[in-house]
């Protein structure tokens, strides 16, 4: 593995400084203007199609998608890119079309839709026309093993009939989400990884209804449309929008949250990079018992940590983006899981430290470090929760 990074991510990285500098950070203060000024609306604010429309001219768009249909980049070349972007997460990876859920929902069309599908849904997706979401946990069962998914998807002739109630469906307020993957259970009766397929269902289906918004420790991320409690009764779509096959669903998820997982890791490094900065400025400028903070021994301890478990926990992250561009996803498994749990724990403790600095404002609206670490906190439960990934990667370090 090479610890530089080539020409391409090199020339790509300045590109996406500049436009953060020139148009994302600026604009951070009038995407909070505009969300206050309409806060019963869940479409997207003014300032985010504005940014869209920037990023595009300026050739920083699908990012993150690696084969012909996206940029054409590597996960290696991508780490630093979504980094960048993740220091400012409510708009850095949307302006760029590089926003979950969309982004795993457009892997997932690209490797396994057909070319109807592509044309119909994929098309307007990677143009940012449309907007998505994805609904596989439910509330009724432990969704961190989905083999226990009960929404039914049932054929009936040349259709399937979906019902059942999911929560926490990204993107799902977001009027703008045009196409909802849905994942359920087909045949009862098949092996224990066979029994879930994945359906494309589209929002104006008669019978899908969107229940209520669901709010993480308060924050209900109005910004890329929310997570959703929906509710399918009976809703009937084509057999031709079964997604891979029927009883692939549950390979089909595995294969999605392999890459979002990364994709997450990468951002949240930002995150933590981001607070760093914050924090460096209120150390050097605060004073307290006559003498900046930065002078307290505490606090200079806590820089050197948080230095020490970034740029080991970005190397953990750079060696999974090139295990899987190299030897493939399945193979990079265990650093995947190693990622997932490492980097939102690292990221975690540097906010709580950040947000111990800046006092009672900390916690407040005034400084975006709160929201921070709550988003980071919902990822020890996303895509798996910590103690999933611990068990199975513990489970294969005592078999070697």
């Amino acid at each position: 593995m090479e610890f530089g990074f080539d020409g391409t991510t090199t020339e790509l990285l300045a590109r996406v400084q500049t436009f953060m500098d020139e148009q994302v950070y600026p604009a951070e203060s009038i995407l909070e203007e505009q969300l206050a000024a309409h806060p019963d609306s869940w479409a997207p604010p003014a300032i985010v199609e504005e940014l869209k429309t920037e990023a595009r001219a300026r050739g920083l768009w699908n990012l993150f998608l690696p084969g012909p249909d996206g940029a054409g980049l590597t996960n290696l070349q991508y780490a630093p890119l979504c980094e960048l972007l993740g220091r400012s997460p409510k708009l850095g990876p949307v302006a760029t079309n590089c926003s979950a859920p969309d982004t795993g929902n457009m892997e997932l069309l690209s490797e396994f839709g057909t070319p109807a599908q592509k044309a119909e849904w994929l098309a307007p997706l990677l143009d940012g026309r449309i907007r998505s979401s994805f609904s596989m946990t439910e509330p009724d069962v432990a969704s961190s093993d989905a083999t226990n998914i009960e929404t039914r998807i049932e054929r009936d002739g040349d259709e399937y009939v979906i019902t059942g109630r999911k929560w926490w469906s990204t993107g799902a307020m977001n009027p703008g989400a045009a196409l909802f993957i849905v994942m359920g259970k087909s045949d009862p009766e098949a092996a224990r990884h066979r029994q879930q397929t994945m359906v494309l269902v589209p929002r104006d289906s008669p019978g899908l209804t969107i229940v209520r918004p669901l709010t993480v420790f308060g924050y209900n991320d109005r910004d890329h449309g929310g997570h959703a409690e929906v509710r399918f009764d009976g809703v009937r779509i084509p057999v031709s929008h079964v997604l891979g096959g029927e009883g692939e669903g549950f390979a089909i998820a595995q294969a999605r949250l392999g890459p979002g997982r990364i994709h997450h890791c990468m951002r949240v490094l930002g995150m933590a990079e981001r607070a760093l900065d914050l924090g460096r400025e209120r150390a050097n400028g605060r004073v307290a018992f006559g003498r900046p903070l930065a002078e307290q021994g505490v606090v200079r301890e806590w820089f050197a940590e948080a230095r020490t478990e970034i740029e080991a926990n970005r190397l953990l992250v750079l060696k999974t983006a090139w295990l899987m561009d190299t030897v493939g996803n399945r193979a990079a498994h265990a650093e995947i899981q190693s990622i997932k749990i490492a980097v939102p724990r690292m990221a975690e403790r540097i906010l709580d430290r950040m947000m111990q600095l800046f006092g009672a404002g900390g916690l407040s609206q005034d400084h975006p470090l709160a929201e921070f670490a709550a988003g980071v906190r919902a990822l020890r439960l996303a895509d798996g929760p910590d103690e999933v990934h611990l068990n199975a990667l513990g489970r294969d370090e005592l078999k070697k």
